[in-house]
């Protein structure tokens, strides 16, 4: 059972944070990798852990401060961490992807990550990025308002995180537990208490590796404030729809006859690909002499495939746009790209996989398939070390067709390489992401590091360079580091590229950034000392082949 945390005060499960906002300006985290035995789903497995826990211990900070979180690695294996949504400026060498811009912190070493926070506000999250290992090594980032400002709502009553996250590959969890609709586990169901007649904040991290989630509280409506940490217009909703990586905060007020009601989140998936058709659930429970219901009330979620519900949600997201919360979407582009993402065929030898047509499966952008070197690029470029990553992704396919209709056997195999794009500081960069009906379609949540984008214009079929622009909303656009691009569609970010560094753009289904659905940019630096990489700190975790 768990409460709320009040607004602006600290997590009270995590003493050392608490003295330490008390007492310094610059925080200082010792965490812990370590392999721990839990117990879900009556069976008891050992997972990669943070200090013991799953998920991991939560960060609060205010906006613009920065953080230090030193990583002692007491586990098997070698992992690298990330801060997802923080933009690090000028500073990659703490992003954390591996083998990107840094080699894993390998088992019986530490390395310090400097985290910088500058524009975010709202709730982000931190993960493991070494292969699958964001599985049970994650947690959750909240970016409270900068010191003198505050919300631009009413400041709510009491807050708390809700995680959406895979325990084991037969069960979903909210904070760490499936829910008693799972074996085992009624007893450790998750509980909120909350009081009647009060506004809460649910700050709601999708942590799941493959699946979209809807997500509802019965007979409660959700009131949805930011995504990304990016403040949005209002919204009212009886559901969410929220991809891996992303995160949104929403207001829940207890207006309801005092009880219990079930939080549930269940998978969205538009694709004809395995999913996890379970349910996870939750309850909210309002404090009060009651008796107990026989039955729950549930929410009414929208089924497995209900397209419609998951564009009715996502088409109303729009910037807040205020005096107090400006944006700034770029007009002057001087890069564009067409990036087709794509799900493809590595041919086997012999016929020897278990794929379709006996081959294994491959993902690309533009028909690369993303090859990770074993030299971690943003060192390989700032000390000019040559052959481990080529300077040509390219910025259009190989071949135009109808993407979203035929299936054209010279796009189904890709190229592999290790291919990136260089960018020029302070230019106005346009993505156009198109989705194609290669070997399994399906909505693909993108995400790029270092930046935050404007999710310009979205859409089904081919992207058609005459009429599709005259779609693009350039008033009040989405602000995220995550969209999903829509199966058999496409969709526009722009973004301008003032963030010298290297940084990754993946798929956040880990499926499919496993099978090579990545790139890189490379941002290259300006003419002023603001606007240029910074320098590696003293210690990097070494490369085996470095």
């Amino acid at each position: 059972m768990a409460g709320f945390n009040k607004m602006g005060c600290i997590l009270t499960a995590f003493l050392g944070f608490m003295f330490l906002q008390l007492c310094s300006a610059t925080r200082y985290y010792d965490w812990v990798l370590k392999e721990t035995n839990f117990t879900r789903l009556c069976s008891t497995k050992s997972i990669l852990t943070v200090n013991g826990g799953f998920p991991g211990p939560p960060i609060q900070v205010h906006k613009g401060e920065t953080i230090y979180v030193n990583i002692h690695n007491q586990g098997l294996y070698g992992v690298t961490i990330h801060w997802h949504g923080v933009k690090q400026p000028r500073n990659p060498w703490s992003d954390g992807p591996e083998n990107i811009t840094q080699c894993p912190i390998q088992a019986g070493s530490n390395f310090t990550y400097e985290v910088v926070f500058s524009s975010e506000e709202g709730t982000l999250w931190w993960h493991a990025h070494s292969d699958w290992t964001r599985a049970t090594v994650h947690g959750a980032i909240v970016v409270l308002p900068a010191a003198g400002t505050t919300y631009p709502f009413a400041t709510p009553y009491a807050q708390q995180t809700i995680i959406l996250d895979p325990n084991t590959s037969d069960a979903f969890t909210i904070n760490g537990q499936p829910g008693d609709l799972y074996s085992c586990s009624k007893a450790s169901t998750y509980r909120l208490l909350v009081d009647y007649g009060k506004t809460y904040m649910l700050r709601i991290i999708n942590a799941i590796m493959n699946e979209e989630q809807f997500f509802a509280i019965a007979n409660h409506n959700l009131t949805v404030v930011t995504q990304d940490a990016s403040y949005i217009k209002p919204i009212t909703t009886p559901y969410i729809m929220i991809t891996p990586g992303q995160t949104m905060d929403v207001l829940v007020t207890t207006n309801q006859p005092r009880s219990h009601y079930y939080m549930a989140s269940t998978a969205y998936n538009d694709g004809n690909v395995p999913y996890h058709n379970g349910t996870t659930t939750a309850i909210l429970q309002y404090r009060g002499n009651y008796s107990t219901p026989s039955t729950t009330p549930f929410p009414n979620l929208p089924i497995h495939n209900d397209t419609t519900a998951a564009d009715n949600f996502t088409a109303r997201v729009k910037s807040l746009a205020s005096k107090a919360h400006p944006i700034s979407v770029p007009t002057n582009i001087t890069t564009r790209i067409y990036m087709t993402v794509s799900i493809n065929e590595r041919i086997c030898a012999n016929a020897s996989c278990a794929g379709p047509n006996n081959n294994a499966i491959a993902a690309s952008l533009n028909n690369i398939s993303f090859e990770t070197p074993s030299i971690d690029i943003l060192q390989a470029y700032y000390r000019g070390i040559n052959g481990v990553f080529q300077g040509n992704f390219p910025s259009n396919p190989p071949l135009f067709y109808n993407f979203t209709g035929e299936v054209v056997n010279s796009t189904k195999y890709p190229t592999f390489g290790t291919k990136v794009k260089f960018l020029k500081y302070g230019e106005g960069v346009e993505i156009i992401f198109q989705g194609t009906n290669l070997v399994a379609p399906e909505n693909h949540p993108m995400h790029l590091h270092g930046f935050s984008f404007y999710l310009v214009g979205t859409g089904y079929g081919n992207f058609n360079k005459i009429t599709s622009p005259k779609t693009y909303n350039l008033v009040d656009p989405l602000e995220a580091n995550t969209i999903g691009v829509p199966k058999n569609g496409w969709a526009t970010i722009r973004f301008v590229a003032d963030n010298p560094g290297v940084w990754f753009m993946h798929c956040h289904l880990e499926r499919h950034a496993s099978w090579g659905m990545d790139t890189v940019f490379i941002v290259r630096n300006g003419n002023t000392k603001e606007s240029k990489l910074r320098p590696p700190p003293a210690h990097m975790p070494p490369c085996s082949k470095s």
